[in-house]
C-alpha cells in the first residue's frame, strides 16, 4: 500500500495543494499552523561559526573558535533567544564542497531499503569504503518510469565531518541532524548517524497523546449519547404507535359494532315495514267477520301463515268476507266445516297469508249493520 501511495500522483498534489492552500493564510496562521520544529543552521566558517535561521539568508550570530566556549555558547543563545527549546531544531550545515552526491536509478523493490541499499553501492558509486564515510540516501522527487525510482546518494568523509561535530561537543552544543547547504536552505538530508542524534524528550508528545486519547473518548461519548437518543426516539415511536394501533383498533371494533348496530335496526326497520303487525291482522279480521261469528283460536307464525278457528252459523260464506282485505290474502278453509251440537253452529278452521304493507290501502271493512247474520 505504501509503494502503490508513493507511485500514485496524490501525495505530489496534496503537497501543491497544500502549500496553495497555506500560503492564502495569513501570516500568524501560518504560522500557528505550521510544523513545531523551527529548524536553525550552524555553518562552520574559516575559524569560526555562524548561524542562521533555515529559509533566511541574515545571520543570526557569528563567533570565532578561539573564544571561551561559555562566550560562544552565549552568543549561540543571543541568536536563539525567543525560540520555544522544544520547538528548536539545531542542524550542522556543511558547504557543498564537502560532501560528494550521487545520482541512482534504482528499481522499484529498493524503494524501502534504501538506507542499505546505499552502503552497497558505496563502493560503486565512491571511492570510499562504508567505514571510511557518513552518508544518507533519500529518493529524488521524480515520477517513476519502467519500473526504477530516481535517488541520490549524499556521502561526507568521517574525517572532514567527525573534528566538527567533536568541536560542537566542546562547545555543549547538540545538533539534531547534519545536511549539505542548498541556498539559505538545508538539502534535507541527514547524514548524522542515529546513534549519536540526541534524544529530546517532548512533554507536548504526553499532552498531544492525552488531548487525543480525550477526543476519541468525547467522539465515543457522543456518538453512544447519539445511539442512545435514538434508541430512546425508537422506543417513544413504538410506544406511540403501540398506543395508535390500541386505538385505532378500538375505534374499528366500535365501527363494526355501529354497523351491525345498524344493519340490525335496518333489518328491524325493514322487516317491520315489510310486516303487518299482528294487530291491525286482528282488527281486520275483527272487522270483517260477522258479528255472528266467533273466534276460538289465532295463531301467526314467522313465515305469515295465519291460522284462526272458530264458529258461525253459515261457516261457507266466511270466506267471501274476508275476500278483498288488504291485510290477509289466500284465505282458504283447511279441513271440513263440521256442526256444533251443542252450540248449533258450524265449527271451522281457516288459513290465509299476511300481505305486504306495501301492496296497497287497506279497504275499510263493510259496516257492522251491514255483517250481521244472514
Amino acid at each position: 500500500m505504501r509503494r502503490a501511495w508513493r507511485a500514485s500522483p496524490l501525495p505530489r498534489f496534496l503537497g501543491w495543494w497544500g502549500q496553495e492552500l497555506a500560503a492564502m493564510l495569513p501570516d500568524r496562521w501560518r504560522h500557528a499552523l505550521q510544523s513545531g520544529a523551527i529548524w536553525f543552521l550552524i555553518e562552520p566558517t574559516p575559524g569560526g561559526w555562524q548561524v542562521r535561521r533555515s529559509g533566511h539568508a541574515e545571520v543570526l550570530a557569528r563567533w570565532s573558535d578561539e573564544g571561551d566556549a561559555t562566550v560562544q555558547q552565549v552568543a549561540l543563545n543571543d541568536a536563539l533567544r525567543g525560540v520555544d527549546r522544544e520547538d528548536l531544531r539545531l542542524a550542522l550545515c556543511l558547504p557543498a564542497g564537502m560532501v560528494l552526491r550521487r545520482s541512482l536509478s534504482l528499481p522499484m523493490a529498493a524503494r524501502d531499503t534504501l538506507h542499505r541499499v546505499g552502503a552497497f553501492e558505496m563502493d560503486r558509486q565512491t571511492p570510499f569504503r562504508i567505514d571510511q564515510v557518513r552518508y544518507d540516501i533519500r529518493e529524488l522527487d521524480f515520477p517513476p518510469s519502467g519500473g526504477r525510482l530516481m535517488a541520490e546518494l549524499v556521502v561526507v568523509t568521517r574525517a572532514v565531518l567527525d573534528p566538527l561535530l567533536a568541536r560542537l561537543e566542546h562547545l555543549g552544543i547538540a545538533v539534531d541532524a547534519v545536511d549539505v547547504a542548498d541556498g539559505v536552505t538545508r538539502h534535507g538530508t541527514n547524514l548524522l548517524p542515529p546513534e549519536l542524534a540526541p534524544r529530546r524528550a517532548n512533554p507536548r508528545r504526553r499532552i498531544n497523546l492525552i488531548l487525543a486519547t480525550a477526543c476519541v473518548l468525547l467522539v465515543g461519548l457522543v456518538l453512544a449519547q447519539w445511539l442512545h437518543n435514538r434508541r430512546e426516539v425508537l422506543a417513544q415511536m413504538q410506544s406511540q404507535v403501540e398506543t395508535l394501533r390500541g386505538e385505532a383498533q378500538q375505534v374499528a371494533a366500535l365501527r363494526q359494532q355501529l354497523q351491525d348496530n345498524a344493519g340490525a335496526a335496518g333489518f328491524l326497520a325493514a322487516r317491520k315495514r315489510n310486516t303487518v303487525s299482528a294487530l291491525a291482522v286482528m282488527k281486520d279480521i275483527s272487522e270483517r267477520l260477522p258479528t255472528s261469528a266467533w273466534l276460538e283460536r289465532l295463531s301467526i307464525d314467522n313465515t305469515g301463515q295465519i291460522g284462526f278457528q272458530g264458529q258461525s252459523p253459515q261457516a261457507a260464506r266466511l270466506v267471501d268476507a274476508l275476500k278483498g282485505s288488504q291485510v290477509i290474502t289466500d284465505v282458504n278453509f283447511q279441513g271440513t266445516i263440521q256442526a256444533d251440537p251443542s252450540t248449533g253452529k258450524e265449527r271451522f278452521y281457516l288459513v290465509a297469508r299476511m300481505r305486504k304493507p306495501d301492496a296497497g290501502r287497506v279497504e275499510p271493512a263493510p259496516a257492522a249493520s251491514a255483517r250481521g247474520a244472514p
